[in-house]
This record gives C-alpha cells, structure tokens and sequence, in this order.
C-alpha cells in the first residue's frame, strides 16, 4: 500500500490545486523531453512499458473479477442475442475474448509485458462489445480499461490504448446502427474514466515523492547528529590532549630531572634511596596516566578522521614523522609545568596573562615569550623568540590556538629532538598573524626518551582548531629543521577580546 502521510512540519499549498487532464498531460510531456522512454505503445509491448507498481488490495480485486461476472453473466440477457446471427455470433466472441483476457490481466500483475498486452486485448475487444451492445453492462469492460491505463502506464502508452478502445467502440456501434446518445454518452465516459486515471497516477506519484522525500529528511537528520557527535568527541579529544596529556607529561619530565639530581647525590643515606623509589613510582604512575590518556584519546578520535565538516585536513606532502621527529602532539607533550605554562595554564582564559597585564596583543605576546622562557628553563635546549610587526588583537579563540599551537611544538622539540636549538617567531603581517617553531633535526639515532608518548593527533587537532578560527597550520622538515606554521587572520571584530 501507498502510504500518503505528511511530513513533519508539512503545510498546505495555498489555493485550490485542481489535478485535470491538462496539467497531467502538460506534466507528463515536460518530464519525458527530461527522460527518454518507450515511443508508442508498439515499443512499449516490444521494450516492457514502465508500468507503476501499485499494491492493489484484494477488496479491489474481488470487486473486478464481480464486475467480470456480472458484464458475462447479462451481456448474453441483452439484444444482440448470441442466436441472432452475424452480430450475436460476433458479440459472443467479443464477449469470450474480453473475459479471457480479462481474467489472465487480473493476475498478470508481476508480468508487466504480459500485463500490457492483456489490456491491449481487452481495450480492443471490450469497445468492439460495448459497440455491438451498447445497452448493456458490456461497456463496463472498456471503462475498467480507460482507468487502469491512465492510472498505471505513461500518458503516451494510455493514450494508444484509450484510442484503440475508442475506436473499436465507434466502429462497432456505427456498422450495428447504435443509437446516437449511447454513442456520444459512451464515449465521454471513456474519456473521462481515462482522465479519472490519470488523476489517480499523479496522486500516487505525489505520494511516492513524499515518502522519498520524508526518508531522505530522515537520512539528512541522522548524518547530521552523527557528524555533531563526532564533532563534539573531536572537540573533546583536543582538550584532553591540550589540558591532561601535557600536564602529564611535564610532571614525567621534572620526575626525570628530580631523579637525576637524586642520582648525584650519596647512594648510602637512606632517605636518598627512598626519595630515589618515590620519584620512580611517581614516575611509574604518570607514565600509566599518559598510556590512558592516549588510549582515551584513540577512542575518541577513533571515528571522527576525515569524517567531520569543518576540519583541515592534513597538508599535502607533510611528511609526519621523518627524520625521527614524529609530528603528532597525541597525548604527548611535556608542555612545562612552570606557572603560567603548559597544560591548564592561563592560555585557557583570555583575560589572564602575564603579571604585568597589558593591551590584549600584548598579554598574546607575553604568554608566548612566557612559555619560551619555561621551555628554555626547565630543559638544555636553547629557546630564541622574536616579534615582527605591531601585536594585533586575533579575538579569544584565535588566541588560544596561536598558544596551543606553540605549546605542541615546543613539546614536540623537547620529545623527539631533546638539546637542540629551537626558534619562536611571531610576526604579525598586513591582515593576518604568524606563529613559526622550528628545532633542528636531530643526529641519526640520538636518544629520544619521549618519542613514543605520543597518540599522533596533536597536530591533528591544531589543525582543526586553526580551520575553525578562520586559519591554516602546516608542519614539516625544511632545510634541516623541523617547522611549524600557523597563519591566522586578523579580526578588528574581535578586537579587545584576546
């Protein structure tokens, strides 16, 4: 069955929307210049016509095969009688064919050739009796044939039958001298059944669209929760990286150096030796912390690559990963653990900043000297930072990404290439902001304690962050270094609001 239910939020077209034979037949013509489809209806029978499929309930059919039995059953009641030669001989034959081939349509419904051909047959033989016995229950037979192929079949392919019953019925009905009124009353009927089906196809058409329409709705509306939920677990996966996992990892980095200055000292004192075990347990479970940090992550980020709208995905050619320096940022990270740094810093806020304040630009500028100063400070590594241009304002989310995107390379150097030299540039050309970190590669197997803490979506998330602030953030070996780029633009909106 055909369901014709509205669609959520559905209205009523204002004004009446009459459905007459001319807007179908006007509707059906403009949609076959669009799609091509059988000629005549010869090419239909040769080619299988695209008859609909309609669910027809067995009250319907019940109710034909009663009007095939009563058309059988009084035809023979009324002049011409079956005896009365060459017309009664012809009406019996007119009558049998119409019934047989009545009775093989009414089951032919999964057969669409044979369905056709057996309307075919009956719209000829049906007007040939409706014309011999025009004032009988015979001319019900070509009505059934007038609504069927309206309702079922293109205008084209009904058309030919309709005329073909017609014009049996006239044929028949002038050579037996039917009377003028039957003649001009029958035919109309035709013609109207035929439009009464036609009216029918459009409606079941509309409803089908409906139902295609109401599905796709749904289909639409489960892509898009779908993709808001991989956005949020996204979303949630930067945090984690950028707040926990480098928190962690500072303190696994300042377990280290406690246990090296513990080394140094006197080994048969017995609170050094303990000291020594606690900082080694600490250091025990902070690593376990990273291990679950970045199998949350993993889990996060499991489904949501590639997947949702809005992110940049990965510069072309980047080669992550090369020249032992693995450009992820997963839950690595040994953001520093000095006030004001890494993880849960005041990068999160953008009215914190430096303790000297400052405009908005500024407080930008003096977290990011800040945190190259703990990087220099906590670690061997030699830090240089530079401004270039004037500090604009870049509004609270631009501002954290620029932070966000110095703290992971910063990690990033101090994980995969410890003690070498490592640079900050802020410039702040016409209309945008720039952010370069770059570190010199290091020797070919130079140890590399933390290069493995990573999950590999730090970077992943920068990029993301930097896409929805209106930016790009590219990383990748450039002559002997390791490089990464951030460009973001400038907005007088949000001036004020760093």
């Amino acid at each position: 069955m055909i369901s014709t239910r509205r669609q959520p939020g559905w209205t009523a077209c204002r004004g009446p929307r009459a459905d007459t034979l001319g807007t179908v037949v006007i509707a059906y013509f403009a949609a076959r210049r669009r799609a091509g489809g059988p000629a005549s209806l010869l090419a239909a029978l040769r080619d299988g016509a695209p008859v609909s499929a309609i669910d027809v309930p067995p009250a319907v059919n019940f109710t034909r095969l009663a009007v095939l039995v009563l058309v059988v059953v009084t035809v023979p009641l009324f002049t011409p009688h079956f005896a009365q030669g060459g017309e009664g001989i012809a009406t019996a034959v007119a009558l049998g064919v119409s019934a047989i081939a009545w009775l093989v349509w009414q089951f032919a419904g999964q057969r669409p050739r044979l369905w056709l051909a057996m309307l075919a047959v009956m719209g000829a033989a049906g007007g040939v009796l409706a014309g011999l016995s025009s004032l009988s229950t015979a001319v019900s037979v070509g009505f059934v044939v007038a609504v069927s192929a309206g309702a079922r079949l293109p205008v084209e392919a009904s058309l030919a039958i309709v005329a073909e019953t017609l014009a049996a019925f006239l044929v028949a009905a002038i050579a037996s001298g039917a009377p003028a009124q039957a003649i001009a009353g029958w035919s109309a009927g035709f013609i109207g059944f035929w439009a009464f089906g036609l009216t029918r196809r459009a409606y079941l058409m509309r409803a089908v669209e409906a139902e295609d329409a109401l599905a796709q709705a749904r289909r639409a509306h489960a892509a898009e929760n779908q993709a808001a939920a991989l956005a949020e677990r996204a979303r949630i996966a930067r945090e984690i990286h950028d707040v926990l996992a480098h928190a962690l990892a500072a303190v696994s980095v300042n377990l280290q150096a406690a246990e090296g200055l513990l080394d140094a000292l006197p080994a048969d004192r017995p609170e050094v030796v303990k000291a020594v075990q606690c900082v080694q347990r600490a250091g025990a479970l902070t690593r376990e912390g990273m291990a679950e940090t970045r199998r949350a992550i993993l889990a996060l980020r499991d489904d949501t690559d590639g997947a949702t709208p809005g992110y940049a995905p990965p510069a072309s050619g980047e080669a992550e990963g090369r020249a032992g320096i693995v450009a992820d940022g997963g839950v690595n990270g040994a953001a520093d653990s000095a006030p004001g740094g890494a993880a849960g810093g005041p990068a999160e806020s953008g009215a914190d900043g430096p303790a000297d304040g400052g405009a908005p630009a500024e407080r930008l500028v003096g977290r990011l000297r800040s945190l190259a100063e703990e990087h220099r400070a906590t670690g061997d590594s030699p830090v240089a930072f530079t401004v270039t241009g004037t500090p604009r304002p870049l509004g609270p989310d631009a501002a954290l990404t620029a932070f966000r995107t110095a703290q992971e390379a910063l990690t990033n150097a101090r994980k995969h290439a410890p003690g070498q030299p490592v640079e900050v540039a802020v410039g702040y050309p016409p209309g945008e902001m720039t952010l370069v970190v770059g570190n010199a590669l290091p020797p070919a197997g130079a140890p590399a304690p933390l290069a493995r803490a990573g999950a590999g979506y730090g970077l992943a998330g920068l990029r993301e962050r930097a896409a929805l602030a209106g930016g790009t953030l590219t990383a990748g070996e450039d002559g002997g270094q390791w490089r990464v780029r951030l460009r973001l633009p400038h907005q007088p909106s949000l001036a004020g609001r760093d």
